[in-house]
């Protein structure tokens, strides 16, 4: 057991050298600078509505002492409830941004796909893939790469093909 969990905290190690290596990278360019602050701003806004959800979740639960006291006293049993509704709503934001984080990983890791030119968005265990694509089978490859992602419910492509610029 405790081997098993040395090699994931390694793998996981692993791949977040790659994914700093590759950002690094990326990043060394003009067009690599606008895509991270892109980037950046997508993974804010994820984060922003999964803070959103899980605030929502918990002012559902703003119940006034005497009503937790007097259903405390009648069943007992409300406060555990809505407690552990609470806890699975806070599951649930976390577990999407973490398929969010598992996907962009794969798609940084993927030479054939650009990490900067797809978008992951993640809601409740649903994915939805926009942005462009080089060729129809990007799209089969980005599709297949999220379904294969632990706690990935569906997965919903916008993915455009735009072929790339030629230069000559």
């Amino acid at each position: 057991m405790v081997k098993k969990r040395s090699m994931r905290a390694f793998l996981i190690l692993l791949v977040g050298i790659v994914v700093g290596a590759a950002a690094v990278w990326i990043y060394g360019t003009r067009q690599g600078k606008s895509a991270v602050h892109a980037t950046g701003e997508q993974i804010e806004s994820a984060t922003k509505s999964a803070r959103d959800t899980v605030q929502e979740k918990l002012r559902v639960l703003d119940l006034r002492p005497e009503q937790v006291k007097e259903d405390l006293a009648r069943t007992g049993q409300v406060v555990r409830r809505r407690t552990r509704e609470a806890g699975q709503a806070i599951a649930d934001a976390t577990a999407d941004a973490r398929v969010t984080t598992a996907i962009k990983g794969k798609l940084v890791a993927n030479k054939d796909l650009s990490a900067l030119s797809i978008s992951v968005n993640t809601t409740g265990g649903v994915v939805t893939l926009s942005g462009t694509v080089s060729t129809p089978e990007d799209i089969s490859k980005a599709m297949l790469l999220a379904m294969e992602t632990d706690g990935v419910k569906e997965v919903v492509s916008t993915l455009q093909v735009k072929p790339p610029n030629k230069k000559g």
